[in-house]
């Protein structure tokens, strides 16, 4: 998965790779209302100035709710999905831009999310996604990747793979955006965060496209596990839910 600051800044990071349980919270709206509510039940007994200031309260609730939904609609057209796919034969040709015919010859052996790095097509991804990619000797196996274009328009393609770090769990696809406007996605620095700052992970846990989970930055600097069996230091620790691919 992506994930994004409050500020709409991307910090690319090393996802862990055991995954976590989709957690379902409601809305913060809700919530407030119903305490909002509770206040009135209590009005008679609640000071005039604590009353006033309540739907002020109110209106800037909306507000920061307003802007958690700009942030994600403006950033989850940056965040791909990606289909690890398995041929049932080789196909008698492989011309360059070939489409792949709706799954009907292939077998989806895994999901995954990605992000655009920029106008060219260029999509950054976890290595563990397109391992069987990367590593594959049958030319079997294929990717298929899922965009929204800058108007909103969704549209796929077959992702070829340009290159690969497992040491760092990172890999780089690159897809034909021919006709196409995508929309790159604003990076950060994760050097200037600091543990408390809210953070948003947009992805597609479980296959379910344009997800979205909230949480903090919990810590900093820590150490997880690659893939080749290392260790990937510098990794930023959040409680928002995200799934391995």
């Amino acid at each position: 998965m992506a994930l994004f600051s409050l500020q709409n800044n991307l910090f690319p990071l090393p996802l862990p790779t055991t995954p976590s349980s989709t957690k379902s919270f409601p809305s913060v709206t809700t919530r407030r209302a119903t305490i909002f509510g509770s206040s009135l039940v209590l009005l008679n007994s609640t000071p005039p100035t604590l009353a006033q200031q309540l739907p002020n309260d109110h209106d800037e609730l909306q507000q920061q709710e307003d802007h958690l939904v700009q942030l994600f609609q403006d950033a989850s057209l940056s965040v791909v999905f990606i289909k690890d796919l398995e041929l049932t034969k080789v196909p008698k040709s492989s011309s360059k831009g070939a489409m792949l015919n709706d799954d009907e010859d292939a077998k989806v052996e895994g999901t995954g999310s990605g992000f655009i790095w920029d106008k060219f097509g260029h999509i950054v991804t976890n290595y563990h996604v397109v391992a069987k990619l990367a590593t594959d000797t049958s030319g079997l196996q294929r990717c298929k990747v899922f965009l929204v274009d800058a108007k909103g328009n969704s549209f796929d393609r077959e992702g070829k793979i340009i290159g690969f770090d497992p040491a760092y769990d990172l890999a780089v696809l690159k897809v034909d955006v021919d006709g196409y406007e995508i929309k790159p996605v604003v990076l950060g620095q994760s050097n200037d965060l600091r543990v408390g700052q809210s953070c948003f992970a947009i992805g597609n846990p479980y296959g379910y496209e344009n997800t979205l989970t909230t949480g903090v930055v919990s810590g900093l600097g820590r150490e997880i596990p690659s893939p080749n069996g290392g260790a990937i230091r510098g990794a930023i620790q959040t409680d928002a839910a995200i799934n391995a691919g």
